[in-house]
């Protein structure tokens, strides 16, 4: 599992890594900012609240606008995990899904504790960061995957019966990975999303979500990048709901201009297939990132995830620049979204200059303890 398969990071090379890893978490939770408040809607709901065309534009929700869900909560600490799981390589304890888990469990404390506890040495800086401790309406599937100590696995996975979107939406970090092969990206994905979605379409949803974002950080296009997830879901057990949502979606875009009815209809009721579906579609369709992030989120579903899955998938082709700039002015934590970017761009692409056989910053080891 080399970190750049062998590949040495020219200067663009790693502007272009950078510009794509801000764009995906940036991208991400600007969706999941704009479908926050419709989130609890159906469609006519909406439309009453926002006007006939419905949502357009960030919306008071949690006391102010732009503020996100525990969609990007959950989002940074898959981030955080991932840098903790590279730093403690060094150490020849080498198992993502455990760095992962405790990353989850770092999140699960922040909804519970009233704020950060300095005395836990080994929180690094991600979880004493004050605006993370708010409660933004978790599900029950998530506080009940993270409860306890105990790791779900793909043998005996937290939470068998449940087929929800909320594994997917934290897994764009994954096809960050892009000196992973796609198969090693997407069964890390799979692990991790069973630790609190045990259901095969919520795991294979979560799997098929980060390989299609790793394929557009490596530069390809969407529509490829889709085909390749395919390719990759056909050999696991209990594919045949997301490939074929997949394949639905793809097959949407053919059929006229884009409407509502259509996400709708694509998102179905809700579970991790439908909104990776409907999301693909709004990537697929959107005119720009705004609009494609509009289409998802005007719906009677799941509209935070929807948002939050095509914010991720347009982030990770376009780089950051193409995002919306007001909206990314009022949203939610950007400084420490930015932060947690830039620390995981310099990890995957200069790690060895930051914790190596040939010495360790300490600053480094601070923020992101092998503990």
């Amino acid at each position: 599992m080399s970190t750049t398969s062998g590949a040495v990071w020219g200067r663009a090379e790693q502007q272009d890594f950078r510009s794509r890893v801000r764009g995906t978490l940036l991208g991400a939770a600007v969706g999941d900012a704009l479908g926050g408040p419709a989130d609890p809607l159906s469609l006519e709901e909406i439309r009453a609240a926002y006007g006939p065309e419905g949502l357009l534009d960030l919306a008071f929700g949690q006391g102010r606008r732009g503020t996100v869900t525990h969609h990007t909560q959950l989002t940074l600490f898959t981030v955080d995990g991932l840098i903790r799981a590279q730093v403690r390589r060094d150490t020849g304890a080498w198992h993502p899904p455990t760095d992962l888990h405790r990353a989850y469990l770092r999140w699960a404390a922040t909804q519970r504790d009233w704020g950060p506890d300095e005395r836990r040495k080994d929180d690094g800086w991600l979880a004493r960061e004050e605006w993370l401790y708010a409660r933004r309406e978790p599900s029950r599937g998530l506080l009940t995957g993270f409860g306890d100590e105990t790791m779900g696995t793909l043998e005996k996975p937290k939470n068998p019966g449940e087929s929800g979107p909320e594994a997917v939406a934290r897994s764009a970090p994954f096809g960050l990975l892009v000196g992973w092969e796609p198969q090693l990206v997407a069964q890390l994905a799979v692990e991790c999303a069973a630790q609190s979605h045990g259901h095969p379409i919520a795991y294979l949803s979560a799997g098929a979500y980060a390989v299609i974002v790793h394929a557009l950080a490596r530069g390809e296009s969407l529509d490829g990048a889709v085909q390749r997830s395919l390719g990759l879901l056909s050999a696991r057990p209990g594919h045949q709901p997301v490939s074929d949502a997949l394949q639905h979606a793809l097959g949407a875009v053919r059929q006229g201009i884009p409407s509502p009815t259509r996400v709708e209809e694509l998102a179905g009721d809700g579970t991790a297939d439908g909104l990776l579906a409907a999301a693909v579609y709004c990537a697929l369709v959107g005119e720009d990132v705004r609009h494609g992030l509009c289409l998802a989120v005007n719906q009677s579903g799941p509209s935070a995830a929807a948002g939050a899955l095509t914010g991720g998938l347009l982030g990770a082709l376009h780089g950051e620049t193409a995002l919306p700039p007001g909206w990314l002015a009022e949203l939610e934590g950007r400084p420490t979204i930015l932060e947690l970017a830039d620390d995981f761009a310099m990890e995957m692409t200069q790690g060895p200059a930051l914790h190596g056989p040939a010495g360790s910053s300490p600053g480094w080891l601070a923020r992101y303890p092998r503990g």
